[in-house]
């Protein structure tokens, strides 16, 4: 009983705390004669987003506008949220090599990345590495249609809206196979179904080269340098605390399981992937949730590189431009909470769901 009444003097302490703001806010904003108006957002934007996924136009609205700089900033969390996990499993067993030169390697690298800010990071790569690039004209060729120079990343695009459903079909039989056929290489159960589905809609659909037009690429897929910067400093950053997770986890691992699994047989490889790795997940899965959120909120570091996402089209550009800042900067808060919120649910089911397992 005493609990419940604790609990109750808790609830009504939140209700009243959340009842004085409001009324302090409603107060603050009449006397200044401020009124929260959402309209806005039906207003036509008047400016250009030099990147997008989607169509945009300067007639567009504003809330178009959100819509397409919020891509843009799922497109940066995706890839930087890749490359962490990837470059961090990489370090985490560099890091557990019996190879001194290996393991002193990783060693280091994760020491100067982590001891160094991460927006130096970015403008690091933005300014030393891309703007350094040759010009369209001299541009490095990676094969006989992928590019890369001050502008950016070329690349083939796909001529039909049916690549996408593809690709997708081979990653989830990608993500699938490894357990249907554990006796066959990790590498190649995983690329040769994402190579197929990509043969495959290159025979459906075609694709459409980047050519050199004057002083410029047409046509193709273009990653612009700041998307490049950004998910590379966020990615290699991240992937520092990344490999010291997952070294913990899978040193939490009894040392018996490995001895177990070599006493019936399985390589280092094997070992790795269908004994340690499985167990290591279940430890690991916290904080690489803290992991992701992280990244998904540090690219709002693009505002110093100029990409256009939603904190610097929206909370910048927006704000500016209509004057509307307490709707720009909820909205741009309800966005990056709902993704947040979004992504540790998922995390969450995936975590409880081993445990369930594991019982």
């Amino acid at each position: 009983m005493k609990a419940l009444a604790l609990q109750g003097l808790a609830v009504l302490a939140v209700v009243a705390a959340c009842a004085w703001a409001y009324h302090n806010a409603v107060g603050n904003l009449a006397q200044r004669n401020i009124n929260v108006d959402f309209g806005f957002l039906l207003s036509p934007a008047g400016f250009d987003i030099p990147f997008r996924l989607t169509s945009w136009s300067t007639s567009d609205s504003y809330g178009r506008a959100l819509l397409v700089s919020g891509l843009n900033t799922l497109l940066a969390s995706a890839f930087a949220i890749l490359l962490a996990t990837a470059l961090g499993l990489i370090l985490a067993l560099m890091r557990l090599s019996s190879n001194p030169l290996a393991s002193w390697t990783a060693r280091a690298f994760v020491e100067l990345v982590r001891n160094t800010p991460q927006l130096l990071q970015i403008v690091f790569w933005y300014i030393v590495v891309l703007q350094v690039l040759p010009s369209a004209r001299a541009s490095i060729s990676l094969g006989a249609a992928v590019f890369v120079n001050v502008r950016g990343l070329f690349m083939p695009a796909p001529l039909s809206p049916w690549f996408g459903w593809l690709l997708a079909v081979g990653l989830a039989i990608a993500a699938l196979l490894p357990r249907a056929l554990p006796r066959f290489p990790l590498l190649l159960t995983i690329l040769v179904p994402v190579a197929v589905a990509i043969s495959a809609a290159s025979l459906v659909t075609g694709w459409e080269r980047p050519a050199l037009n004057g002083f410029n690429f047409t046509g193709g897929w273009r990653l612009p340098p700041e998307l490049l910067a950004l998910t590379t400093g966020i990615g290699i950053y991240t992937a520092a605390f990344v490999s010291e997770n997952m070294r913990a986890s899978i040193e939490a691992v009894g040392h018996g399981q490995q001895e177990a699994a070599r006493s019936l047989g399985l390589s280092t490889g094997r070992t790795m992937r269908l004994v340690v790795l499985p167990q290591a997940l279940r430890t690991l899965l916290p904080p690489m949730t803290s992991h992701y959120l992280n990244i998904i909120k540090s690219t709002t570091l693009g505002a110093a590189i100029a990409y256009p996402e939603i904190l610097q089209i929206f909370a910048r550009t927006v704000l500016n431009q209509s004057g509307r800042a307490i709707e720009a900067m909820s909205l741009v808060l309800g966005v990056f909470l709902t993704l947040n919120l979004m992504v540790s649910t998922l995390m969450s089911r995936w975590d409880r769901r081993l445990a369930l397992q594991r019982r």
